[in-house]
C-alpha cells in the first residue's frame, strides 16, 4: 500500500507543481522578450496572469509536454542526457546569480541576515519546519530516490551517493540564500514574502535596481527565471519518471504508452489546479479547499509523513538486518565501521519514525 500511496502522492504533486513551473516559464519568456521592464505594478501583473484562464493553463501544459518528451526518450537518451546539461548549467547560473546579488548595494545586510543566526527564534516549531522542508526537498517517502536507485549498478556505493545527494541539496539551498537575501535587502524588502517574493517582489527589484544600466536588470532577471525553469524541470522529470517506471514494471506497458498515461493524467489534474486560481476559484470540494490547495495538503500533510513513518518501521524492524547491511555494503565488498551500522539502525528504527511523527503532528495542528 505504501508503494501505491507514493504513486498517488507524486502524481498529485506533479499536477500542482506543474502549475507553479508554468508560472516560472511565463516569467522566463516575459524576461526574455523584455516585457518585465514595462510592468509598473508587479502584483497586479501576477494576479492578472495567474487568475486568467488560458495563459497559465497553456504554460502548465507546455511544461508537462516538455517533461513528457524527455521521459519518453528513456533514462540514457532522455533523462541522463538532459541532466548532464541541466545540472552543471543550473549550478553555474546559481553561482553567477549569487555573485551578482552579493555585489548589490546593501547586500551585506542580507548576507548577515542569512549567516548570523538568532538563536532566540529557534523553537520546536522552527526545528520541525526545517525537518519538514528537508523531508520535502529530498522527496522522501514518495519513491523518487528509490526509482533512480533502481537504475544503479551493483557496485555503486549507496552511502556515498546518499551523502552526495544531501550535500548537493544543501549546497543549492545555501546558494539560493545568497541569491535571494542580498537582493531583497538591497532594496529594503522583507524576506518573508513567501511565493510572492519570486513573482511580485523580485521582478520589481530586477527592473529598478539597475535603473541606470537597464541591460544589467534584463540579464539578471533572465538568468534568475531561466534558473527557476531549469530547477523546476529537473523536479518534474524525476516525478514523472517514477510513475512512468511504475507503469512499465508493474503493468507491462511500453515506455511511450506509460509516459503518455502519466502525462495525460497530470494534464487533467494540472488543469483543475491551474483553473482553481481563476474560473474554478469558487469550487472548493475538499473541506473548503480548492484543487491546488487540496492536492498540496493531501501530499504534504498526510501521504508523505505517513509513508515515511511506515517505510522507516518497515526497513528498521521488518527487513532482515543482514539484507540491509548487504545492500549498504554491496554484499560486503565495501567496508564500513560497525559503529556506522549501529547508528543507522538507531536512526531508522527510533529517531526517524519519532521525528516524522512530530513533523506530521506539527504540520497538521499548525495547518
Amino acid at each position: 500500500m505504501t508503494g501505491y500511496a507514493g504513486m498517488i502522492c507524486v502524481t498529485l504533486i506533479l499536477a500542482y507543481y506543474s502549475v507553479v513551473a508554468g508560472w516560472t516559464l511565463k516569467y522566463a519568456i516575459a524576461a526574455l522578450s523584455g516585457q518585465m521592464s514595462g510592468v509598473t505594478d508587479d502584483a497586479a501583473y501576477f494576479t492578472a496572469f495567474s487568475t486568467s484562464t488560458w495563459a497559465p493553463l497553456a504554460c502548465t501544459i507546455a511544461f508537462l509536454v516538455v517533461t513528457h518528451l524527455i521521459i519518453e526518450r528513456g533514462v540514457q537518451n532522455g533523462i541522463e542526457r538532459v541532466s548532464k546539461v541541466l545540472m552543471p548549467l543550473l549550478l553555474l547560473l546559481m553561482v553567477m546569480l549569487a555573485v551578482g546579488a552579493m555585489t548589490m548595494p546593501g547586500a551585506a545586510d542580507g548576507i548577515a541576515f542569512l549567516l548570523r543566526p538568532d538563536f532566540s527564534k529557534i523553537d520546536s516549531g522552527v526545528v520541525l519546519s526545517a525537518l519538514g522542508q528537508a523531508f520535502f526537498s529530498l522527496s522522501i517517502a514518495i519513491g523518487c530516490l528509490a526509482t533512480y536507485a533502481s537504475y544503479f549498478k551493483h557496485d555503486v556505493n549507496l552511502l556515498r551517493t546518499s551523502a552526495d545527494v544531501v550535500g548537493i541539496d544543501t549546497l543549492v539551498a545555501i546558494l539560493s540564500g545568497f541569491i535571494i537575501f542580498p537582493a531583497v535587502f538591497s532594496v529594503g524588502v522583507t524576506p518573508d514574502a513567501g511565493p510572492g517574493l519570486v513573482f511580485v517582489t523580485l521582478p520589481n527589484i530586477f527592473s529598478n535596481l539597475f535603473g541606470h544600466v537597464p541591460a544589467l536588470g534584463y540579464i539578471f532577471s533572465l538568468m534568475f527565471y531561466g534558473l527557476l525553469v531549469l530547477a523546476a524541470l529537473t523536479s518534474t522529470i524525476s516525478m514523472h519518471e517514477e510513475v512512468t517506471a511504475f507503469f512499465v514494471d508493474h503493468y507491462g506497458l511500453g515506455r511511450r504508452r506509460a509516459a503518455a498515461c502519466m502525462t495525460t493524467v497530470c494534464i487533467v489534474l494540472g488543469t483543475l489546479c491551474s483553473l482553481s486560481f481563476g474560473p474554478l476559484s469558487d469550487v472548493r470540494p475538499f473541506f473548503g479547499r480548492g484543487f491546488f490547495d487540496a492536492f498540496n495538503d493531501v501530499t504534504a500533510l498526510w501521504i508523505m509523513p505517513l509513508s515515511g513513518i511506515v517505510l522507516s518501521i518497515f526497513v528498521g524492524w521488518r527487513l532482515p538486518r543482514s539484507l540491509v547491511i548487504d545492500e549498504l555494503t554491496n554484499h560486503h565488498t565495501l567496508r564500513f565501521p560497525p559503529l556506522l551500522f549501529h547508528a543507522f539502525f538507531l536512526l531508522i528504527r527510533w529517531v526517524a519514525p519519532i521525528a516524522i511523527t512530530l513533523i506530521f503532528i506539527d504540520q497538521f495542528i499548525g495547518h
